[in-house]
């Protein structure tokens, strides 16, 4: 139909439906084009230009979402003004019919909901017409538009997989990650610091087991100014943890099981190597652990470590409020206890226990000595992973194989059942492969580690009352852990008893006078206790 015929037609038709005002629909199929693209203001001007002369411009209504679905909050709106004119019906102008759906049953049923309220359809480049031919060229343009958005999506999909089998990650960044913002590199991941130390570290302590559960983890999280919270409130959501936790590409590694794409290593530096990972995933799918306890505070690090010596039962803690300030204390609260409600001041049994940590360091000989022992540890324990590293590098090939023979399997099955068994075993064997891989690269450890790990231990071992004076209360309750092999007990008549120190303090601290761990009060004369 040339200009002339159309211009024609159309003042025919609109003094038939004698309709004056019109509406405006645009759309555009994601935000990001709504807003770099202008797509939605051309749309409008369009047609805007289309209507001048012919009709009154009253309302415009936006979309930026797939045109697939009829559900569209712009669309919804459209028809709920279009209710409002039942009686006073306008025309309905769109830039082209892929605008107003690029699905022929979607359109189709747009189409029937806006002439049910007797408004009419107009667009630039198409007429409406009731007869066979229109009907045809309409179905058509729908088809068209389908077909292309179809093939659109396909050849997104087709990009974002091979992105993903190369090794890079095209979806939304992870926290811990940025884009590096170089052009060409749109999918690469680079280290967003200082959130991705922080991350690195609390995994570490996680699967090391420093960290016992998720509530633990979360708390420490929250505890980092640098780190991004979740809530106003300064406040983690569990679920972010969670995924934290369990997402792969911390590894270093990329896997998109609905895109059938298996593990394979990333092209972007790891927080966490695949063994300490692998290590997370065990603990979260393991036994249960008591969880955290929420009220646990700088104030009181020996909460929940500390017994009362008549139940054996772990003290709380608490504030007392005097006159013009409050007060610590420790406490046992169960009812049946003889010590009930019967508080111990905070500061005395911190500086008792002060006196314990202190009788804990080993004499400054006994540290050249602790070097030579952890020197020899240390070849034996050198000597044992180079001869791991090569049990695992046969362990590979042994895998490599047993994949072989079963792809071999694959290509002579005749059953889809026998055909996906194969292939999820493939996958395990994969995953088992490249969790062998990892494990072998740190496997056989170099020199300088083991200095760096000497140095630290050492300072461990040779202060720990600086580690108690000065550590946060992660430091401190890590500490106990490290240092005592039970909990401490505390009796209201002798104060604490003796504590358990574990080996490495018993073994360096033997050769040292013992300080005192526990009053006289309370003990039977030396000379009847020894038969003299």
């Amino acid at each position: 139909m040339g200009d002339v015929e159309k211009s024609k037609y159309l003042t025919q038709k609109n003094q038939h439906h004698g309709l004056s005002e019109a509406v405006i629909y645009a759309r555009v199929s994601s935000k990001k084009q709504a807003k770099e693209n202008n797509g939605l203001l051309s749309q409008e001007t369009r047609c805007r230009e289309y209507a001048r002369g012919k009709y009154d411009v009253i309302a415009v209504f936006q979309d930026d979402v797939s045109g697939s679905s009829e559900n569209r909050s712009g669309m919804n709106a459209l028809l709920a003004f279009l209710k409002t004119r039942r009686n006073d019906p306008v025309v309905v102008l769109f830039d082209d019919v892929s605008r107003l759906a690029r699905d022929i049953d979607t359109h189709r049923e747009l189409k029937r909901k806006i002439r049910a309220l007797h408004c009419h359809l107009e667009t630039p480049s198409f007429v409406f017409r009731d007869d066979a031919d229109s009907e045809f060229t309409e179905n058509m343009q729908a088809g068209f538009a389908q077909h292309m958005r179809r093939k659109n999506a396909e050849q997104t999909f087709n990009r974002m997989r091979a992105v993903l089998m190369n090794g890079y990650w095209p979806f939304a960044v992870p926290r811990g990650y940025k884009r590096p913002g170089i052009k060409g590199m749109k999918s690469a991941l680079v280290r967003d610091e200082p959130i991705a130390s922080i991350m690195a570290e609390v995994m570490i302590k996680f699967a090391s087991g420093h960290l016992q559960t998720q509530a633990e983890v979360k708390r420490f999280l929250e505890a980092q100014p640098a780190f991004p919270k979740c809530l106003p409130n300064g406040t983690i959501r569990n679920q972010r943890v969670k995924e934290m936790l369990t997402r792969v590409i911390y590894a270093g590694y990329i896997e998109h099981a609905p895109w059938d794409v298996s593990l394979r290593r990333g092209q972007h530096e790891p927080l966490i190597d695949l063994t300490t990972f692998e290590k997370i995933q065990e603990r979260l799918n393991g036994r249960a652990k008591l969880p955290a306890r929420a009220d646990l505070d700088e104030a009181f690090p020996l909460r929940g470590f500390l017994l009362c010596g008549d139940c054996n039962q772990p003290m709380t803690a608490c504030w007392s409020k005097g006159r013009s300030k409050t007060y610590p204390y420790y406490l046992c609260q169960r009812p049946d206890c003889e010590s009930h409600g019967k508080s111990i001041n905070r500061d005395k049994l911190h500086q008792e226990f002060e006196g314990i940590i202190e009788g804990l360091r080993p004499r400054p000989e006994l540290i050249a000595m602790a070097k030579a022992m952890f020197s020899d540890i240390w070849e034996q324990r050198l000597l044992s992973a180079k001869q791991q590293a090569s049990k695992v590098k046969s362990d590979i090939k042994k895998l490599d194989a047993r994949i072989s023979g079963l792809l071999d399997r694959i290509v002579d099955a005749q059953s889809d059942t026998v055909v996906g068994a194969y292939e999820k075993r493939i996958t395990e064997m994969e995953r088992e492969k490249q969790v062998l891989i990892a494990s072998s690269e740190n496997m056989v450890p170099s020199k300088p580690t083991f200095e760096r790990s000497f140095r630290t231990a050492i300072l461990f071992l040779a202060n720990p009352q600086k580690l108690w004076t000065n550590g946060n209360l992660t430091a401190k309750r890590t500490l106990l852990k490290l240092a005592f092999s039970d909990k401490l007990t505390f009796d209201r008549e002798i104060g604490l008893r003796t504590a358990q120190a574990t080996l490495p303090f018993r073994v360096f601290g033997s050769s040292r006078p013992q300080c005192k761990m526990a009053r006289p009060t309370g003990f039977e004369p030396v000379a009847p206790r020894l038969g003299i």
